[in-house]
Order: C-alpha cells, then sequence, then structure tokens
C-alpha cells in the first residue's frame, strides 16, 4: 500500500473520484475514465474485490463482459468492433481513457458490466445461509484492516470510530422518517473518520478510494457535503485548480445537488458523509454451503455502508450548541413522540 498523495502529486483520476464521492453521483453518467498508468489500473480493479492475477476472477470479469455484450447487442443497435469484444477488463480500462469510436464502446461495455455484475451479487447474497450480521462482521474486518493499517503507519487520522446501528436507533429512524421502510436506513453499520486538518480530508478520501471502497459504487443520492465547497477548496489549491478544467460534466452540478434532507440536523452542522455498496470477497468456505446454481456468480457481495469523514477543527465545532449530537437526538425523539400521538397533526402546518 501507498502512503497518502499529496495534493500536489494528484492527478485527474483522483480528483473525479472524490468529485463522485461528495456529491453522490454516478459513473453511469461518466464519458471517460482517466488512468494513467497501469499500477493504477490494477489498484482499480483490486479495491473491486478482483485479482488481476487470478484466473478464476479473470473467467468471471469474462462472463460478465460477454453477458453485457450479449445484452447491448439484444437491444441496442451498437456496433462492437471485435477487438473491444474480446478486450480484457484491463485493455477496456485503458480503451476508457482513449478517444473514438473504441473508447466510446469500451465505456459502454463497463457501465453495462457494473450494472450486471451489482445484479449478479446481490443473487449470490440473497442465496448464501448468511444473516446481516455475519455480512456486518465481514465489512468490520475488511475496514478495520485498511483503516488499522492507516493508523498503525501514522497517517493523519486523529479518530476512528465504527459501529452498528442499534435496534432502538433504527426504530426511531424509521419513525421519524415518511419512508417507514428498512430498506430505506443506509446506515446501519457506519464508520467515522476524523483527519488532523482540513488539508488531510483529500488525501485521505483518495487513500480509501484506492484502496478500500471503489468510487464506481458509491450510492448516487446518499451523499452531504456541508464541511467544505468542493470549488473553492480546488480553486485554492494550485495543484487542483489547474486540473478543474478538464473535469468531466458541467462545473455547476455541485449547486444542484441538494444535502439530503434530514430537518434533524442543525445548519451549523459540517461534515462529509456518504454510504458505499462495499464490495466484499466470500471465503470458500462459505462459498461452499450456496447452492449450485451460485457458483456462475462468482464471490463478491456487496453491503450498504456509510462513512463520515470531518477535520479535527469542524469535529470539535460540531459538538457545540445545536450542531451536537445530543441536540440532534433530543430533536428527533421529540419529533418521533408527536408523530406517533398525533400522526399528520404534528406537522407544523397543522398545529
Amino acid at each position: 500500500m501507498q502512503s497518502l498523495r499529496n495534493l500536489d502529486a494528484f492527478r485527474l483520476a483522483d480528483l473525479e473520484a472524490i468529485r463522485i464521492v461528495l456529491r453522490g453521483g454516478s459513473v453511469i453518467d461518466w464519458h471517460r475514465l482517466n488512468f494513467q498508468t497501469d499500477e493504477e489500473i490494477d489498484a482499480f480493479i483490486r479495491v473491486q474485490e478482483f485479482d488481476p492475477d487470478d484466473p478464476k476472477d479473470l473467467a468471471r470479469i469474462d462472463a460478465i463482459r460477454d453477458e453485457s455484450i450479449s445484452y447491448l447487442r439484444r437491444h441496442f443497435d451498437f456496433p462492437i468492433p471485435k477487438p473491444v469484444a474480446q478486450a480484457s477488463l484491463k485493455e477496456l480500462l485503458r480503451l476508457t481513457c482513449s478517444k473514438g469510436h473504441r473508447q466510446l464502446c469500451a465505456c459502454t461495455i463497463l457501465k453495462t458490466m457494473h450494472i450486471i455484475h451489482h445484479l449478479q451479487a446481490r443473487e449470490l447474497l440473497f442465496m448464501l445461509p448468511v444473516s446481516d450480521q455475519e455480512v456486518f462482521q465481514m465489512v468490520e474486518e475488511k475496514v478495520y484492516k485498511v483503516i488499522g493499517s492507516m493508523l498503525a503507519r501514522g497517517f493523519p487520522i486523529t479518530e476512528f470510530i465504527g459501529g452498528r446501528k442499534n435496534k432502538d436507533s433504527l426504530y426511531t429512524k424509521l419513525l421519524s422518517k415518511q419512508e417507514t421502510v428498512a430498506a430505506q436506513v443506509y446506515d446501519k453499520l457506519r464508520f467515522r473518520i476524523v483527519t488532523r486538518s482540513e488539508e488531510d480530508l483529500f488525501p485521505t478520501l483518495n487513500y480509501l478510494t484506492t484502496y478500500l471502497f471503489p468510487f464506481n459504487y458509491i450510492i448516487p443520492g446518499q451523499s452531504t457535503n456541508t464541511l467544505l465547497d468542493f470549488w473553492d477548496y480546488c480553486e485554492t489549491q494550485p495543484r487542483l485548480r489547474k486540473l478543474m478544467p478538464d473535469l468531466q460534466l458541467s462545473t455547476d452540478l455541485e449547486e444542484k445537488v441538494r444535502a439530503l434532507d434530514n430537518r434533524f440536523t442543525a445548519s451549523s452542522y459540517k461534515v462529509m458523509t456518504f454510504v458505499v455498496d462495499l464490495p466484499i470477497c466470500l471465503k470458500p468456505e462459505l462459498l461452499e454451503q450456496a447452492p449450485a446454481a451460485a457458483e456462475k456468480l462468482g464471490r463478491v457481495i456487496f453491503s450498504q455502508t456509510e462513512f463520515q469523514v470531518i477535520d479535527r477543527t469542524a469535529d470539535q465545532s460540531n459538538e457545540i450548541g445545536d450542531a451536537s449530537h445530543t441536540a440532534y437526538k433530543h430533536r428527533q425523539k421529540h419529533a418521533v413522540m408527536r408523530r406517533l400521538k398525533l400522526g399528520l397533526k404534528s406537522s407544523p402546518n397543522n398545529d
């Protein structure tokens, strides 16, 4: 594993990844990738929980690619050159960084592969004799391994907390939401990282997207960034300012994205929050318990996991007054009690 990448060494791919994390966008809307080296491509494949040197994983990737191309040919009049249709994952990723029709084909294939792999991984999870708590333990082992390594190497993390939302907290959260469906709770498993300073935020996020979670599995629409303005911050950093004109998608996207609607959070509360569908590579002994039909689905499952990243100064500020967690919980519980007693009459417009 590498050291933290200094902002002066940031590349376009690094900034693109952080932007999608903070904005909560989708790679399906992208039209290119920006890898510069084979080392970057290998790291991107590995963070998906695929080993680029493992024949089984390569066969699995080829199967996903073939299904993707088959789907595109069944439903769209989209010519795919034979060299692209037969390209390996590494070759497809290289093509996405080029130009022309083959680059367009590679991007289209990879976007479809992204969806197919995700759906098949969910199907695999449903076939396994495994509980949520067991999946959460797998996620914790993976996260603790990466964060533990960062702490051991003296990275600028002053606090790290992981935890599972307890049942009472789940009850309260769902009672406070209009969408009282368990599937709407994204933070059943959550991790909180406090960096030494604001300058450490981007390097830490860059490391996490390289070694812990792939930026392409950020859950769209579930990111909140009230900590710093992406564009203003990039303007203050010479290297990032130089990269900004080459970012794909319009520069006003951040202005169009609302923070997640949480009426119990104080306006002064500052944080970066995002949800990842974290890929987990299953151990052979667990896969052996799956039915035979699961064999074609690979060995990767996903678990939605929330991360909060904040710098120490902002974290200390959040513990003062209305922004404190105690004040937040008080407002939430008060609203739940009113809702339980009065229903729609609990709305300020109906009082």
